[in-house]
């Protein structure tokens, strides 16, 4: 499968609503925040966020009507947590796509060893192989523009060489944020500069849709570029971010030793991306379950 070209657009789109031709009728998604879909709020959605996972798996399901998808990700979760909680349950569903992205919050705010967390990393996606299933592992974007987080940058870009080392050996593919330069628009991010926007998740789904090498009708969009900040106006910025976000979310970190504890998956069981006699396109309904769940992550 050929990944996207890490310097050309990204590319994608079709005209009209056409099958889409791919093997695969399960997919499970594994992960943290970044799976979950945290920056792309969307009500009628289970757990309300919808994110990257959602919209490739709304892909995936249009021509196929027994297209199967659950998403096993928890905010918070480091890749160990992820390891032990979220490989078993997905082994059990028996998938033929399994999405993993995992690691990022250990080396953002727990100073892991990147090599340590690859070797974890490997067992990991040795096990999630058994399954015979195409497996689609994420490089780290970069963050390295961003104040405080871009000291992890030389961390992350090691972890990145070792996750192309891991996928390699389990002939899994990547999708490459590092590589994804759209993402150093400021546009594509959540005010919180930690997770993505509704229209960076849209970007990373056409992206993994690519690297999977299937058709699909999501369009690139072209927002307008944002006006030139001065140094004073941007440093300015860089203050309210530090006050508003990066330093209450420490703060709760510090204060809770496992604050994802008590979160549960979105979509813990694999069923239709979309609701009954809803056309593909269409969100998924409330459920009053949906809003319970979202309620005890809460």
């Amino acid at each position: 499968m050929n990944a996207t070209s890490p310097n050309g657009p990204v590319e994608g789109g079709s005209n009209g609503r056409v099958p889409h031709l791919h093997p695969w009728s399960r997919y499970v998604a594994l992960g943290d925040s970044f799976t979950e879909g945290v920056g792309d709020p969307e009500p009628r959605s289970p757990g309300g966020l919808r994110g990257w996972a959602d919209r490739v798996a709304e892909e995936l399901s249009n021509g196929h009507p027994d297209f199967a998808y659950a998403n096993l990700a928890v905010s918070g979760k480091l890749l160990r947590q992820i390891l032990d909680e979220q490989v078993g349950p997905a082994l059990a569903l028996r998938p033929d796509l399994i999405t993993l992205n995992a690691g990022g919050n250990d080396l953002l705010f727990h100073r892991t060893d990147p090599d340590s967390l690859a070797l974890e990393l490997d067992a990991g996606v040795e096990a999630l192989a058994t399954t015979g299933a195409s497996i689609l592992l994420f490089t780290g974007p970069d963050w390295g523009a961003t104040p405080v987080l871009g000291r992890t940058r030389g961390k992350v870009a090691i972890f990145n060489e070792n996750i192309r080392v891991v996928a390699a050996r389990h002939d899994a593919v990547i999708a490459d944020l590092w590589a994804l330069r759209q993402l150093t628009n400021p546009q594509m991010w959540d005010p919180d500069r930690l997770h993505f926007s509704p229209l960076g998740q849209h970007t990373i789904a056409i992206m993994v849709l690519d690297a999977l090498n299937v058709p699909h009708s999501l369009e690139p969009l072209a927002p307008k570029p944002l006006p030139e900040r001065s140094w004073r106006e941007a440093r300015a910025d860089d203050a309210v971010w530090a006050r508003e976000y990066l330093v209450p979310w420490v703060l709760r970190r510090l204060r809770q030793r496992n604050p994802a504890q008590g979160r549960h998956p979105k979509r813990p069981q694999p069923g239709p991306v979309f609701g009954a006699a809803m056309p593909p396109g269409s969100f998924v309904g409330t459920d009053p379950r949906n809003l319970t769940a979202r309620e005890d992550r809460q």
